[in-house]
């Protein structure tokens, strides 16, 4: 993948209609990159919606990924709740693989008052076993915890590289408004770079070249993450993270969920290409 491409979490604002083949044509109008098929209230595309999805991301050279539905917990308490999450990852990835998207991002798990150690093994097992029903499928898209802006989701960067590592065809999700939501730290160069850097040490090289990146202002209080914010209405601080991705050469796709989808998506790649020095 060349580079860094910035694209909306869903469909842009401005698209003629909220369907996800409008949503493509409307990055690529933008001169954007990439999109997030947002299956987040559940995955209401079959297969024959899925095609003109890859036709059209083809046509103009969008990437795509896909969020999987919000209901999902690998630590779910009942096995039914727990076979639920993994049917709704499964079919997340069967859509998004049809759609050419090339990763499926999704929110884990809950603690639910486990000891992180316990939320970890639990969570790995339940994984473990979707990871190789994919495989069985020859699904090859790359599955991908997410950050959760709150200290009672699990997805701690070290849990999620931890499971990178012990677990074939996972990769990180990044939420850098999440975990600076979540840790009321995290939010300077330094900071952002010891992300980085952790990336490249325990998942190497490949793993920078090959990011996904969400990005968002987000305001926060006691409990982690309250909602998205536009990024000029928050104090995160787009442009030092912008600076440690061109410094740290990263590839991959960022993208952006800001209540202003696109104008913000907008302000990351015009900062990124236009107003940041280069080493």
């Amino acid at each position: 993948m060349a580079g860094l491409l910035f694209g909306t979490g869903g469909v842009p604002h401005s698209a003629k209609s909220s369907s996800t083949t409008s949503g493509i044509e409307r990055i690529a109008e933008l001169g954007l990159g990439c999109m997030e098929i947002e299956f987040v209230r559940g995955v209401k595309m079959d297969k024959a919606g899925a095609y003109p999805v890859a036709e059209t991301a083809t046509r103009t050279g969008i990437k795509l990924s896909a969020h999987a539905p919000y209901f999902i917990n690998f630590n779910a308490r009942e096995p039914e709740k727990i076979k639920a999450s993994q049917e709704r990852l499964l079919q997340t990835a069967r859509i998004a693989s049809l759609c050419g998207a090339e990763s499926v991002v999704f929110h884990t798990a809950y603690y639910l008052g486990d000891p992180p150690e316990k939320a970890y093994n639990t969570v790995k097992k339940y994984l473990a076993e979707t990871l190789n029903q994919l495989k069985r499928e020859n699904n090859r898209v790359r599955i991908r915890p997410e950050v959760p802006g709150k200290p009672s989701g699990f997805g701690t960067p070290d849990e999620i590289f931890n499971l990178c590592t012990e677990l074939e065809g996972l990769a990180p999700c990044i939420d850098f408004a999440h975990w600076h939501a979540r840790t009321r730290e995290f939010n300077s160069y330094p900071e952002f770079v010891s992300i980085l850097l952790q990336v490249k040490q325990r998942l190497g090289r490949a793993a920078l070249d090959n990011m996904h990146i969400h990005v968002s202002g987000i305001a926060y209080g006691p409990k982690g993450e309250i909602k998205h914010l536009n990024l000029k209405e928050s104090d995160f601080q787009y442009v030092e993270l912008l600076q440690a991705l061109k410094d740290y050469e990263v590839k991959g796709i960022v993208i952006c969920e800001s209540p202003n989808l696109e104008e913000d998506a907008l302000l990351l790649q015009t900062t990124y290409n236009t107003r940041l020095k280069s080493d």
